[in-house]
Order: C-alpha cells, then sequence, then structure tokens
C-alpha cells in the first residue's frame, strides 16, 4: 500500500467533517466517514508537467470512487482509469455521460460507470454527487442528446457540501444554480484565466482569479482552494494575486486555503 493512500484511508473523517488533500491542478482527494473519492487527479507522466504525480497511478488502491469533471487529460486521464479500473476492482467512475464511449473503452465495465448530466445525482457510499454544467469556454450542450461534455460537481456528505468546478467560466445562471444547492463549504476553483494566444493555440479556458474572488465571494464560501495554476507552463495562474483580490473585496469572509500538495485540509 503506498503510505499516502495508507494515511488518507487511515485518517478519521466522521460525521461533521472531511479530510481534503490537493493533488495539484484540479486534482483532489477527500474523504467523508469511509468514502474516499478522488476527482481530476492527472497521473501520467508527461514532459510537459512542472509537477510530477504525488502518487503513481498504480499505488491509488482503496479509492471508493475517480470522477471526472471533462474528457481532458488532466481531468479524465484515460491510462490512468485503465489502471484504477484493475487495482480498485470496487471503485465506481463518475463523468459526464457525453463520454461513455470513452470511458467503456478504458475496460470500465457498466456496472460501475455513473454517466451525469446537469441535474443528476449519483450517491457514493456515505456522500452524494450533484452535477451542474460547466462552460468550458462554451457550455457546448449536445443538441441531439442535452448532454453537457464538461460538468460541475457539488459532492454532500457528513454535513458538508465542497464544490468542485473543474474547467469552467462563469455563465449566466451559474451562480442560483449553485447557491439553490445551500451554504457551501469549500470550494476548488480554476483561476488560470483566458485569453487569445492560448485560444488560438485550443488551450480553452477558465474563469480569471478575479472572476473566482467574486464567485467565491457571492457564494459566501468558508473556505477555497484555487487550481488549475501549477502544472502547465504556458497555462498559469497566480494564486497570490487570487487570494489577495479575494481579501480586498471580501475581507474576512472566506479561508483561501494554498496548500502544499498533499497537505492535509480538515474541515468541521
Amino acid at each position: 500500500m503506498n503510505p499516502i493512500i495508507q494515511t488518507v484511508l487511515d485518517t478519521p473523517a466522521p460525521n461533521g467533517t472531511a479530510v481534503l488533500w490537493w493533488l495539484g491542478q484540479m486534482g483532489l482527494v477527500f474523504k467523508m466517514n469511509e468514502t474516499v473519492l478522488c476527482i481530476d487527479y492527472y497521473a501520467s507522466d508527461s514532459p510537459d508537467r512542472q509537477v510530477a504525480p504525488p502518487v503513481p497511478m498504480a499505488e491509488m488502491a482503496g479509492i471508493s470512487a475517480f470522477l471526472g469533471t471533462h474528457d481532458h487529460l488532466d481531468h479524465i486521464d484515460h491510462e490512468a482509469w485503465k489502471v484504477w479500473a484493475k487495482v480498485c476492482p470496487d471503485a465506481q467512475f463518475v463523468f459526464p455521460a457525453m463520454h461513455a464511449q470513452a470511458v467503456a473503452a478504458d475496460g470500465i465495465s457498466p456496472d460501475r460507470c455513473c454517466g451525469m448530466n446537469e441535474g443528476t445525482t449519483c450517491r457514493i457510499g456515505d456522500v452524494t454527487v450533484h452535477a451542474i454544467a460547466a462552460a468550458h469556454e462554451f457550455l457546448a450542450r449536445d443538441p441531439e442528446t442535452g448532454f453537457y461534455p464538461s460538468l460541475q460537481y457539488i459532492i454532500e456528505g457528513n454535513g458538508l457540501r465542497i464544490y468542485h468546478a473543474g474547467d469552467t467560466v462563469r455563465y449566466e445562471g451559474m451562480l442560483p444554480k449553485l447557491q439553490a444547492f445551500g451554504p457551501i463549504d469549500a470550494a476548488l476553483l480554476p483561476i488560470n484565466g483566458r485569453d487569445g494566444t492560448r485560444y488560438r493555440r485550443n488551450c480553452i479556458g477558465n474563469m480569471t482569479f478575479q472572476e473566482s474572488a467574486d464567485l467565491t465571494g457571492e457564494l459566501k464560501l468558508r473556505f477555497v482552494i484555487p487550481g488549475h495554476w501549477d502544472m502547465f507552463a504556458n497555462n498559469p495562474g497566480d494564486p497570490e494575486a487570487f487570494a489577495d483580490y479575494l481579501d480586498a473585496k471580501y475581507p474576512g469572509q472566506t479561508v483561501c486555503l494554498r496548500p502544499q500538495i498533499l497537505d492535509p485540509i480538515v474541515l468541521k
């Protein structure tokens, strides 16, 4: 057993608490009671990475479910999902329903799949996963199926709500969708933004750090983690600028967490 994963499995997370570990980029592992979810973990080696995978993909045993917000390598890592389907034989896999065929090609059987779309839910152990549409940079809803290619997740359990924004810009109606769930305790939000240079090379964008700070303030989050800034040199973000703008505009409202990779974060 990998010692990091063993620590995750051994860490208590009783009712009223959750423990989170940031994995870099938009990767997150968290535990509620005995349920351990892993979201958007990019585990493949690549020369383009600035941050090495903190846990080898073959050493992720014991995870209850793997979630992916959209079908980009650093969010649904298909080579890793093929491995996790074997090393975690009881794990569920949660993803936008639009990508069911791609996930099936990873060798994951239908009984282990939870294809999601806006408004759907999935129960995994002690938690419930809710989905709303993400706009990366576009909503891009398929007119035939009604499926969205990118999603955001609200995870409820142990009396807490955690929001994982995936890759998204803000769009009309997004804020009330999130507010409808009630108070959100913590979130992982992208801050890398977007621009013409990146768009021209097919690097589609996310919220700027200012937009993510405003979303944080409007949702009145207790805790926020800035994400999607550390992995690729050509797609950066500035967590210090995010924290400074958040403090200037919404002073004292939200604790901005800037953890080192795999530092435990205990929510109560």
